[in-house]
This record gives structure tokens, C-alpha cells and sequence, in this order.
């Protein structure tokens, strides 16, 4: 998502304080207008025309899509295009049957696979050493070792597969798009609103189309995961092909090299750096899309933490939700540190390349004789059995419980401040006016935060969500995004400014934000359903942790980037600490703050949409029941094209708040645009 921020202009020594202009402040007069307009009408007209559909009753139109699902199933055999999807699904289903039996399961007869674990464990080793470093090979032999002693083995090589596949698939068809989007101006524009939509699409979504042309099952789980991982890799390694000095192409050009030459030894190469950072980026979003998957039974450590979720058991999905971040955390820490050796190498560092290469080649021998003993010994092919994952899973259970009972009443008492003081007169104020009333409402706040421009984007979305027919529960979702919302910002605030104005404080938190983006969203569930309970409060509580890590690091870099000569100007007259957050720095970094926003929307829509699965109810239920069960399938489907529909709006809204802040503040501008995907972002 993108905005803008204003790069404040330099203090002259001796000139006048900076006066901050409040003109951000003045959409909130009319905004609150139209709120009150808004209340008064409600309060006339409340329960009418709110377009609710009692339980799990159906439209025409929701009929119409399930037809044409179940027509389109009934044609598989005959219909090029299901006859095409069918064929890809079993194609990756041959493939991970064959990685499977080769890495994780029998090959019968043979009653372990190929490569036992300890030769997994070998070779993973030596690649971590190969592309990156000892402490990367270290830290991979523990978390594979993990996996075992744990007891998820054979499921956390099954994710690491399909996660592998995915991204496998995603290089092939990703660096092409990237190449074509850095070197034309006409494709780059389409590509980026590709980019754009599947990126504002929450992760939940994409089953629904996958499960009907690819099915459940490996196939459906790699082809979402891949679609998923794609955003990430096309846009930043695109933006390091384009980055790649203008003088050093057109040295090339006056050497008389092709356009192939050009690419292959000057673009992709000095965009080595940036290409493994979309590669980083599209591993993790692959990583957590894997994990979403096993909603339609994808293989790998998503089904026993889903099969505890729908129980409420948080001994359950203690333990593999931990290895999950284990995982992310070693996929996370390689790409990183393969992209940083690849740099040093590049410029001639590396360390001594003699020795590296033959310790290499002693490591490689080492590799082999494992990978040789694993096949002769059953004990070296299939992991022993250990009680160490039942008993933490036993003592996490145990201090959950403990937990829940200590803050239980202060948990309690805040999700009813919550819900009784914010979320349930929001609830009712969007859920429960006349559809025609709400859908005034939104659109003149459109219209008074992101202009004319927010005001047609969202006039066109409200109609497609009034058209789906879902209306109601598109009203109860956009409420519990917003209150979520409103609490992201609220913690973006208080920890981003108190980072910003203290390097300690930004030293001990930052760490932890970045672990917190490395989680696959999936995971924030374990706890917070085992504290607050399947609800649709859960989810919010779940959305703000899942969105909080980004919009905090966004509020702390705009803080932090506003000029030390405008702070120390506002210092010299007396300012309180107080006044020169609220009067200078806050002001002048409101472009941050609204990418903040925007990123807090987009991260909560996509956790309050896995929330369905944990009773959050509206639209993420009607996704969820679309998936589970074929009748429903046209009702699951309208509500993931409706829960995009509500993306797309929110996004563009804050954007296009974003460009009109642009003009606001004192001194030269400057823009920058960040895009991140929903999923576990860097």
C-alpha cells in the first residue's frame, strides 16, 4: 500500500519556530458531521432495510454461483479448462507424493523413505553453510533436529515441501513477470494493479476459487500458496532491476551489448541483493499460506494446529504452532543472511575462499556418509519417538490454564470495555441502520478523508458488496476491522513515538516486532483463543497483535525521521514534551501514521477473516462454510469477493488520504511508496 510523507524543511539557526499547519485536523469537522447526521437518522430508522440474512440462508444469486460451481465440478472430465486444472493438481500431487516418499514417509516396500532423517538433517545442514553461514548451518540442524524430537517430523517436512514447491514455481514464473515489469512502462502498469489486487486480497480468500478448479489436497495447497507467494517476489525484484544505475545501462548500451547480455551480466547481478529479499519475502508468504492451507487439507504442520483450534485445545497447538515460527524463523534468518553473504562475495569479501571450499568439501563428504547410514539403519531413517512434545504440550496446557485464571477477570472486564463501550455501538450503528443509510455514511467520509477519488472507488465497491448480497455481514465485518484498527494505532502510537524518542527502547522492541512479522498469522490464534474464547473478539484481539509489529515500526520511522533542527527549534521556545509530540513530530510525520493505517486495516481485515474459523461469524464464517461445504459454495464465494470489495475500498480510502496529506505540513515534499504483503511481512 502506498502514501505519502512530507520530508520536513531545515531550520535556518536563529529563525522562528516551525508553525505545524493543522489542516489533517479539519477533515474531522465535517467527518464528525456526517457522523452525527448519521446518528440521528439511525436513531429514526434503526432495524429497517438492514439487508441481514437469517443464519445460513441463501439469494438467488448465492444459488446461482453454487450452480455454476457444481456445474463446472460435474464437467471436470469434459471442460478444457477443469481438464487442464486437474492435470496441474495431479501433477504436483505426484511430485510431493515423490519428495514425500524420498524425505518424510515409507517408499514401499521399503518401510522408511529413501533419505533418512539424519541424511535430511545432514544435507539441510550443509546447504544452510553453502549459501550463507555456520551460524545459519547451526541454526537449521537445530530447528530440523526440533522438529523430530518434538514429534512433528514427518508433518514439518511435508510443510517444507509444499512451502519449497511453491516457491519453486513462483522463481519460474516470477523473475519473468519481474524482468517484464522492470523493463516496460506498459506492462509494469499492469502487472502493478495485478499486484495490487491479489495483495489486498486476505489470505482466506484464496481457497475459495482454488478448491473449485484445483480441489483439496496437495494440489489445491500448492497452487494457493504460490499464487499468494508470487506479489512479493514480482514487485521487489522488479524494483531492483529498475533501480540499477541509468549511467552503468547505457555504458553497457555504448559497448554494444543485447538486451540479453545487459540483463543476465549487469541488471539481475547488481540486483543479486534485492532479488533474495523478494525471495525472503515470498518464502515467508508461502510459509503461511502453506500453513492456511490445511483448511483445505494441505499436508504439513497446519493440521494438527487447526484440529486443536476447532477443539480449543491450546496444549495441542502449542507445539506446532511453536515449530511453525521455528520454521519461519530458519526460512526467515537464511534467505537473510544468503542475501548478505552474496553481497560481500559480490564486492570481493566472503572471507578466505580456499578454506571455505574445503570445508565444503569435508562437509559434503560428511553430508554423503550420512545420507549413506540413513538408508542402511532404521534408527538413522526414521525419527525415534520422544514424550518431550506431549509433556510441553502438557505444561503449556497447564499454564495457559493457570494464566487464564490469574487474568481472566482483567481479560474479561476489558473485552467487555470493549465490546459494550466501542464495538457494539459501532456494530450497531453500520450493521443495524438501513443499508442505504450506512452506505451514505461511508461514502461521505470517503469523500471528506480521500477526496473524489476515494468517493468513486468506494461508491463502485459498496455496489458489488450491495450486489453479493451480503450486505449485512460486510457491515459487521467493516466494524470489527475498524475497532481493531483504531486499537493498532493506539499501541502504533504509544510504542512508536516512545521508540522514536528513545534509542534503548527502539533497541529492545524492534527485535521483537521483527519476530513478530516472521509468524504466519495463523499462529496469533493459539493464544488468544485460549484466553478470550471462540468470539468474533478473538479475532480483533488476534488481528491487533498480527497487525500491530508493522504499524508500529511505521509510526517510529516517521517520528523518527523528522528533522532534529525543526525539534530543537521548537525546543528553544519552551515546548513541553508533550507539546512537541502532538504540535511537531506527530504532525510532521502524519504521512506515516497513515500508512500505518492502512497497513493496520489490511492486516486486521485478513486475521478478522481466519478468524471464522473461531466463531468471529460475518463474513469469515460465510468463507469458511463456503469451503467446508459444496452447498454453500456460492455463499462462501460472494463473501470472498465482498470481503475483497471491502479491501480495495479501505486501501484506496487511506491512500487517497494519504496523497491529499501530501500537501499539507510546511517545506519540500517528498514521496515514497512501501508495498507489503499481508502475510508474515519483513
Amino acid at each position: 500500500m502506498s502514501a505519502t510523507a512530507t520530508a520536513p524543511r531545515p531550520v535556518e539557526p536563529g529563525a522562528p519556530p516551525p508553525v505545524i499547519e493543522e489542516s489533517g485536523m479539519s477533515r474531522w469537522v465535517p467527518a464528525l458531521g456526517v457522523i452525527a447526521v448519521w446518528i440521528v437518522v439511525y436513531s429514526f430508522t434503526k432495524g429497517e432495510n438492514t439487508l441481514a440474512l437469517p443464519g445460513r440462508e441463501h439469494t438467488e444469486l448465492h444459488q446461482t454461483l453454487t450452480d455454476f460451481n457444481n456445474r463446472l465440478l460435474a464437467s471436470r472430465d469434459t471442460n478444457p479448462v477443469m481438464q487442464v486444472t486437474n492435470s496441474i493438481s495431479a501433477v504436483l500431487r505426484d511430485v510431493f507424493d515423490w519428495l514425500q516418499r524420498m524425505l518424510a514417509r515409507p517408499n514401499l516396500p521399503r518401510p522408511v523413505p529413501e533419505i533418512g532423517w539424519l541424511g535430511v538433517v545432514a544435507i539441510a545442514t550443509w546447504i544452510g553453510y553453502a549459501i550463507a553461514s555456520w551460524r545459519i548451518a547451526l541454526l537449521i540442524l537445530v530447528s530440523f533436529l526440533s522438529f523430530g524430537v518434538f514429534g512433528y517430523w514427518q508433518e514439518s517436512i511435508d510443510l517444507l515441501i509444499v512451502t519449497g514447491m511453491a516457491v519453486g514455481i513462483t522463481i519460474i514464473i516470477g523473475m519473468p513477470l519481474a524482468v517484464l515489469s522492470a523493463t516496460s512502462t506498459t506492462a509494469n502498469r499492469v502487472i502493478t494493479v495485478v499486484l495490487d489486487f491479489m495483495q489486498t486480497m486476505p489470505t482466506f480468500v484464496y481457497l475459495v476459487p482454488v478448491v473449485l478448479f484445483f480441489g483439496i489436497g496437495v494440489g489445491g495447497a500448492v497452487v494457493a500458496t504460490l499464487i499468494y507467494a508470487v506479489p512479493p517476489l514480482v514487485r521487489i525484484a522488479s524494483f531492483g532491476i529498475r533501480e540499477v544505475p541509468a549511467t552503468t545501462i547505457e555504458a553497457t548500451d555504448s559497448a554494444g551489448q543485447t538486451y540479453g547480455q545487459r540483463l543476465f551480466k549487469v541488471q539481475i547481478p547488481m540486483a543479486r541483493k534485492t532479488i533474495i529479499v523478494g525471495l525472503n519475502q515470498t518464502t515467508l508468504a508461502a510459509l503461511s499460506m502453506a500453513t492456511i492451507a490445511s483448511y483445505i487439507n494441505g499436508p504439513g504442520l497446519g493440521k494438527p494446529v487447526l484440529n486443536a483450534l476447532v477443539a480449543n485445545d491450546f496444549g495441542g497447538s502449542f507445539v506446532p504452532g511453536v515449530l511453525i515460527v521455528v520454521m519461519a524463523v530458519m526460512l526467515d534468518r537464511t534467505t537473510t543472511a544468503a542475501s548478505e553473504r552474496s553481497e560481500k562475495v559480490a564486492r570481493g569479501g566472503g572471507g578466505n575462499l580456499r578454506v571455505r571450499r574445503i570445508v565444503l568439501a569435508v562437509s559434503g563428504v560428511v553430508a554423503l556418509v550420512a545420507v549413506y547410514l540413513s538408508r542402511l539403519e532404521l534408527s538413522l531413517a526414521e525419527f525415534p519417538e520422544y514424550t518431550i512434545g506431549a509433556t510441553v504440550s502438557d505444561a503449556a496446557d497447564s499454564a495457559m490454564s493457570s494464566f487464564v485464571d490469574l487474568v481472566g477477570g482483567f481479560a474479561g472486564g476489558f473485552k467487555d470495555a470493549i465490546s459494550y463501550g466501542f464495538l457494539n455501538p459501532m456494530q450497531s450503528l453500520l450493521a443495524e441502520s438501513p443499508w442505504w443509510v450506512s452506505g451514505l455514511g461511508i461514502l461521505a467520509l470517503a469523500f471528506v478523508f480521500g477526496g473524489l477519488r476515494a468517493f468513486v472507488t468506494t461508491t463502485i465497491c459498496l455496489a458489488g458488496v450491495w450486489y453479493l448480497d451480503l450486505w449485512h455481514d460486510a457491515m459487521l465485518t467493516l466494524t470489527m476491522v475498524l475497532v481493531g484498527t483504531v486499537l493498532v494505532m493506539v499501541l502504533a502510537l504509544v510504542l512508536g513515538v516512545w521508540m522514536a524518542r528513545d534509542r534503548r527502547i527502539d533497541l529492545g522492541i524492534r527485535p521483537l516486532l521483527d519476530a513478530g512479522q516472521t509468524i504466519p498469522p495463523f499462529v496469533y490464534l493459539i493464544p488468544v483463543l485460549a484466553l478470550f474464547g471462540p468470539s468474533r473478539f478473538t479475532a480483533i484481539v488476534a488481528g491487533v497483535v498480527y497487525a500491530a509489529p508493522a504499524a508500529i515500526k511505521l509510526v517510529a520511522d516517521g517520528v523518527k525521521g523528522v528533522s532534529p533542527t525543526t525539534i530543537e527549534a521548537g525546543r528553544s521556545t519552551g515546548q513541553t514534551t508533550w507539546q512537541e509530540i502532538t504540535k511537531v513530530q506527530l504532525p510532521m510525520a502524519k504521512g506515516s501514521l497513515v500508512l500505518a493505517t492502512n497497513q493496520g486495516l489490511l492486516y486486521v481485515l485478513s486475521m478478522v477473516v481466519i478468524g471464522g474459523l473461531v466463531g468471529a461469524g460475518a463474513l469469515g464464517y460465510d468463507v469458511v462454510l463456503g469451503i467446508s461445504r459444496s452447498e454453500e459454495w456460492g455463499k462462501g464465494a460472494a463473501a470472498g469477493l465482498t470481503i475483497v470489495l471491502l479491501g480495495v475500498m479501505l486501501d484506496r480510502i487511506t491512500r487517497a488520504a494519504a496523497d491529499v496529506r501530501r500537501d499539507d505540513g510546511p517545506g519540500p515534499r517528498r514521496a515514497f511508496n512501501v508495498r507489503l504483503p499481508i502475510g508474515p511481512p519483513k
